[in-house]
């Protein structure tokens, strides 16, 4: 058993290519079956011409968690997913 708030601790790791996702931001919960839908990954700020930029949060359906480790969290995300 762990608590949500652990997520935000643990590394988010996709499997289809090995990249470390950003960290858990938020977290999608179906209030009426009580279930956690999604959860939501805040992503690395980029540079571009010079100015930072807020990237596009990624959002992981519940159903593509693979395993949740005590280090980390194996997700299976297509490249369409992240983008």
């Amino acid at each position: 058993m762990f608590k949500i708030s652990d997520l935000a601790r643990r590394d988010i790791i996709n499997l289809s290519d090995g990249s470390r996702l950003g960290p858990v931001k938020d977290i999608h919960i179906d209030s009426a079956a009580g279930n956690v839908v999604a959860l939501v990954l805040k992503t690395p700020k980029k540079k571009y011409m010079g100015l930072m930029s807020a990237g596009q949060d990624i959002v992981v359906p519940w159903d593509k968690i693979r395993k949740i480790g005590v280090d980390a969290v194996l997700v299976d995300v297509d490249a369409w997913q992240k983008k």
